[in-house]
């Protein structure tokens, strides 16, 4: 490695000499205001006779010293291709502003000095050689034709260029001439085969050029090559990846999010985001020609199916589109590495079309059922990590079913019991309106031949049917304690959400006339509504907490329907074992013989005496979670036992509800355990 101060002028009048921009490097992407400053620097150096030299940082590239055919040298540019590119197109404005006052003289200097190599092949013919598309629009530039003629929509090289035509004019010519002359920077000269151009790459990109994993991996693949094998690899691989693995309504590429997934699925291990590179080359130290090509081949392909997970509606086939759909929708990004893999054997068939859509319902199933109780999604990575290994190809779906029923704790598959216990209860209407529209969206297009699009339609919304700010009718309607459980415990629950075009028609009015609502004939009101959610609200008179429970009802019997829980036996296991508390079976008229917390045995009888016990231990452990957390709500804690209907003490002047079914305080146990991450906390045994 060599390293010397150069002017750059003395740099770019190389003869026979050409600055090629290796495929492996990232798009020119300076913006105006970059331009704006180096072309300041330029004019201040180049007005004031104090100024010898103006530094611009260095330059780094790759020699071979091996002259092509026609006698030209190639330096490969692996550090210093934005300034290099931006100081072309400043001489290209230069040239073509002297043709136009018609100094042949300077003219020709520029144009023979800096940005040709007068006597080489076309192909040589210009001293920068950019990739592909910046190449292109530089030609086209010193053809003299205009900025509007290249097809191809927005290049930086043509925006930028045009900046610096609209800056340099006759009056500051000689100004930017001279601090032209006056630039130097740092030359760094390396030598394929002994220097070691990808470290020194690294620690460039260390100190501030922020390229992506991505980059350095491509960097990394590519930099060690000649440059036909390098062109060759790029275009049959590297640029079909990134070419997939962009996200289309962001135009934002994903491949270093995509490589992750394959890393993960590859070694089991997830990556840091921000050590996928260092992850790859550690996984992929020295690769020879044949095993990169078989590298780049898996990945490519692999690309296709991530192609389709961050873009569903590229998915030619409408049922596996609309699940893509449901699972972007919801962002189940963690399930990406074992999707891959699934998808990988549904190209090469050995699942047909019903085994992947069912995959990717499971899926579905095992995450929303978590979402709704609450569950931590950290423990879904290492679920989705894994989870191909468990798969059975003969039997496959059943084999995916049963390892994810065999999870217990914190990565449980909810059964149907807890499940319904805990949407009953949940506050649906403030979740992520991306998963609350999901939510809706699959409840009313259940088995609908017509469905209904809800996420993204302004037309649809949701609506309360207890509103969340009653007219005065309600009081009327309903019964004090009704009125307060309304309006203080339902009121964003499942039960009491519908869908409607009508909201604001609708709005806070009295159930009678929310229903039969025709206003101009236009049909607001739920009995004339054609939405599924409604139809039970047609076929009643008033809502009250009766009607309330029974639509719950219906509603939780749907969910069941949709996000089904596997109907496989597992191997038997008698429910009056000493189980986990996530594992264990509904406590509904059950007694305990005992229970094990934090290491401890209790000899406890009730299940409310086990609720009292741990609210207790884990409020001493730390109380402020209990205030900062849903919990609060859900213990209805209160400095005043008046306000529960049941109270119990949990610490000196602080009371919670004991007024609740075995299985409430169940479920309040766990999440409360869930909380504290302290899932393997409890075991219980249940009398026989």
């Amino acid at each position: 490695m060599k390293a010397s101060e150069i002017n750059l002028n003395r740099f770019l009048s190389q003869t026979d000499t050409q600055f090629v921009i290796p495929v492996y490097q990232r798009n020119y992407d300076w913006t105006e205001a970059q331009c704006k400053q180096l072309l300041n620097d330029i004019l201040a150096a180049g007005a004031k006779d104090t100024i010898n030299a103006h530094f611009i940082g260095s330059i780094v590239y790759i020699h071979d010293d091996v002259y092509s055919a026609s006698g030209i040298r190639e330096l490969s540019i692996i550090d210093g291709q934005q300034r290099l590119t931006t100081v072309t197109l400043i001489y290209i404005a230069l040239y073509r502003l002297l043709r136009e006052l018609g100094d042949q003289q300077k003219l020709t200097r520029i144009h023979e000095t800096y940005l040709i190599n007068k006597f080489a092949a076309d192909e040589e013919k210009l001293k920068l050689r950019p990739t592909e598309n910046n190449d292109r629009a530089i030609k086209h530039l010193l053809s003299g034709e205009s900025t509007d003629t290249l097809e191809g929509g927005f290049s930086r090289v043509l925006n930028n260029f045009s900046y610096f035509q609209g800056q340099i004019d006759a009056n500051n010519l000689e100004d930017v001439v001279q601090g032209l002359a006056k630039l130097m920077f740092v030359e760094v000269s390396l030598e394929r085969g002994k220097d070691d151009a990808q470290r020194i790459f690294e620690s460039l990109n260390s100190t501030g050029l922020e390229l992506s994993q991505a980059d350095l991996i491509r960097n990394f693949i590519l930099m060690g090559l000649s440059r036909k094998k390098q062109n060759d690899i790029y275009l049959k691989f590297w640029q079909k990846i990134e070419q997939q693995a962009k996200e289309l309504s962001t135009n934002q590429s994903r491949v270093s999010d995509f490589i992750r997934d394959f890393l993960t699925l590859k070694s089991k291990k997830i990556p840091n985001k921000g050590k996928v590179y260092l992850e790859f080359k550690e996984r992929y130290p020295t690769l020879s020609y044949e095993d990169l090509e078989t590298l780049l081949n898996e990945l490519k392909a692999l690309s296709r199916h991530y192609h389709k997970f961050i873009n569903p509606a590229q998915e030619n086939d409408p049922e596996i589109r609309r699940q893509l759909q449901y699972i972007a929708q919801i962002e189940i990004n963690v399930a990406f590495p074992f999707l891959l893999q699934v998808f990988s054997d549904y190209e090469s068939e050995l699942i047909n079309k019903t085994t992947l859509v069912q995959v990717l319902e499971l899926v579905q199933s095992f995450a929303w059922r978590r979402f709704i109780l609450g569950l931590g999604t950290n423990s879904l990575n290492k679920i989705f990590m894994r989870l191909y290994e468990d798969v059975d190809t003969a039997d496959y779906l059943p084999s995916i079913a049963r390892a994810l029923m065999k999870k217990k704790g914190a990565q449980r598959f909810p059964k149907n019991q807890e499940v319904l216990t805990t949407l009953a209860e949940k506050d649906i209407y403030n979740i992520k309106s991306r998963n609350r529209s999901y939510f809706l969206q699959r409840l009313e297009n259940h088995n609908n031949k017509e469905p209904v699009q809800v996420e993204g339609n302004e037309d649809i919304t949701i609506e309360h049917i207890f509103p969340q700010n009653p007219e005065s009718q309600w009081k009327t309607d309903l019964d004090t304690d009704s009125f307060t459980a309304f309006a203080e415990t339902h009121l964003h629950t499942i039960g009491n959400l519908t869908l409607s075009g009508n909201n604001g028609s609708l709005g806070n009015k009295c159930f009678s006339a929310k229903k039969s609502m025709n206003h101009d004939g236009k049909e607001q009101g739920y009995a004339y509504s054609r939405l599924w959610l409604n139809r039970y609200l047609a076929d009643i008179d008033a809502w009250n907490l009766e009607h309330y429970q029974e639509r719950s009802r219906l509603l939780g019997e749907r969910f069941l329907e949709i996000w089904t829980y596997p109907n496989i036996v597992l191997p038997d296991s008698s429910d009056t074992e000493e189980a986990n508390i996530f594992d264990a079976e509904d406590p509904t008229g059950r007694k305990l013989e005992y229970a094990i917390f934090a290491d401890e045995r209790l000899t406890l009888n009730t299940l409310s005496d086990l609720y009292v016990f741990v609210m207790r231990a884990l409020f001493q452990r730390n109380p402020e979670p209990f205030f900062t957390s849903s919990l609060k709500e859900r213990l209805k804690l209160s400095q005043r036992s008046d306000d529960c209907r049941n109270g119990v003490q949990l610490h000196d002047g602080y009371f919670i509800e004991s007024n609740l079914s075995s299985l409430a305080k169940f479920e309040r146990i766990r999440e409360a355990l869930t909380l504290f991450d302290a899932e393997d906390d409890l075991s219980i045994k249940y009398s026989k």
